[in-house]
């Protein structure tokens, strides 16, 4: 094994670890970035000026407007009491006696609507806890069903999707969002319904043992005046979903007209509020930039691992990987999501490198790339949550868990199940 390709795994260990215990991935990417220079051979200052700096910024060039706009959109939900409205709608009409479908729901209706998996876990938390506590089960089970349902299928799998880990796929393959529906079915199955049965038989043992709700000190339930909006409200957490899904699928718009007609209908349906919709614009527009930035700076490590010369030794292994190349698409993004922590900066990293290759071949042996599409989608929401996932910490210390109380069930559903379907379907198809 050559130093360059031991200097990839060195720095990839190195950015788990560090991502992990906490440090901001922004000075950790480009760090262990120049580890892999360094140990590849190359010039460290050229690298970081030239090949990582133009991953970061082509990615950001790529796809700023869609993070810009979808947390524009997330936040005009959030602070208009929008998806709060609809997420109660639908609890009221699910009941707390089915308290794991209570909270799944929601979330997947919301992201499938396009709203930010970060935003659906501070909108659905609050109430999510009252219904477990209702219900009578350990609020350490919560996390676990927030994460299937914000983190999973309705991210990477359900057909149309408007979420970014189901778009990246199409510059790579001129695919649309709707690639693949039979697989992306199948996924679903594979994923939802082990997914949904080990989180109600959690909720059974949890019972069973005689475990039961324990309050939260640290948290306190927020005040507010649900009697002033209209009864109607739910709707206008409905519609601005309905709009961005039908203008994406249907009329066949670019993510950035489909997410401005979802923020204009929910600003109509909100013009009572009219004081607080310029400030939760710029406070969605200002939560953009964190999010691609991490985002980015995962995709910039990629840059640099692509251009020492231990990355053709390891491209060549994944692209003569046994089976076909749909297992060795799902081996590549898998690794490299698990690695940087993102599903999107992992696939990114992977089809830059690999995905011209996938094409070529897919093209020679007569295989849709639409196939491609599916598995690149499917498979970033697997190794994706590992414990340093930015998501997996931001929830957990949302919900005042701990790794050790809730992760348990988050890796269960969010990591281990959507990896085991990936390289199912992969083999499969």
């Amino acid at each position: 094994m050559n130093i360059s390709l031991i200097g990839i795994f060195v720095g990839l260990f190195l950015l788990m670890y560090l991502a992990y215990r906490g440090h901001s991935i922004i000075w950790v990417a480009p760090a262990c970035a120049m580890v892999v220079a360094a140990l590849g051979e190359l010039n460290i200052l050229d690298s970081y000026l030239k090949d990582y700096m133009q991953g970061l910024s082509g990615y950001v060039v790529l796809w700023f407007p869609a993070f810009f706009l979808g947390a524009v959109y997330g936040k005009v939900m959030d602070m208009t009491g929008s998806a709060r409205s609809l997420a109660e709608a639908l609890i009221k009409l699910i009941g707390d006696k089915r308290a794991v479908l209570a909270v799944v729901l929601p979330c997947m209706l919301m992201t499938y609507g396009g709203i930010s998996l970060f935003v659906v876990v501070f909108v659905i938390y609050p109430m999510g806890y009252a219904i477990y506590r209702a219900a009578n089960l350990p609020r350490t089970l919560l996390p676990g069903a927030i994460a299937f349902g914000a983190f999973g299928i309705t991210m990477t799998s359900v057909p149309g999707t408007p979420q970014i880990q189901n778009l990246i796929p199409m510059q790579f393959y001129g695919t649309t969002p709707m690639a693949a529906p039979l697989m992306s079915v199948a996924g679903m199955v594979l994923m939802g319904i082990p997914g949904y049965w080990w989180l109600e038989w959690r909720a059974r043992k949890a019972r069973k043992e005689g475990r039961g709700f324990v309050e939260d000190p640290k948290f306190i339930e927020a005040a507010s005046d649900r009697s002033l909006l209209p009864s109607w409200h739910w709707l206008s957490g409905l519609l601005p979903i309905i709009t961005v899904v039908v203008l994406l699928n249907v009329f066949k718009q670019h993510i950035v007209v489909s997410l401005l007609g979802g923020i204009l209908v929910c600003c109509v349906m909100n013009l009572q509020q009219w004081k607080i919709l310029l400030p939760s614009i710029s406070e969605g527009a200002n939560g953009s930039l964190s999010a691609i930035m991490n985002t980015s700076a995962a995709v910039g490590f990629g840059s640099v691992v692509k251009v020492v010369p231990g990355f053709a030794t390891l491209t060549a292994a994944m692209m003569n990987m046994p089976g076909s190349i749909l297992f060795s698409e799902a081996v590549a993004v898998n690794v490299l999501a698990g690695a940087t922590g993102s599903a999107s900066g992992g696939m990114s990293i992977a089809l830059n490198a690999l995905g011209p290759q996938y094409m070529a071949k897919a093209l020679e042996i007569g295989m849709s790339p639409e196939l491609l599409h599916r598995i690149a989608s499917i498979s970033s929401g697997g190794l994706d949550t590992l414990p340093h996932n930015g998501a997996v910490l931001t929830l957990l210390a949302v919900a005042h868990c701990t790794h050790k109380e809730s992760y348990g069930d988050v890796c269960v559903t969010t990591c281990i199940m959507p990896l085991i379907a990936s390289l199912i379907l992969a083999l499969v198809f």
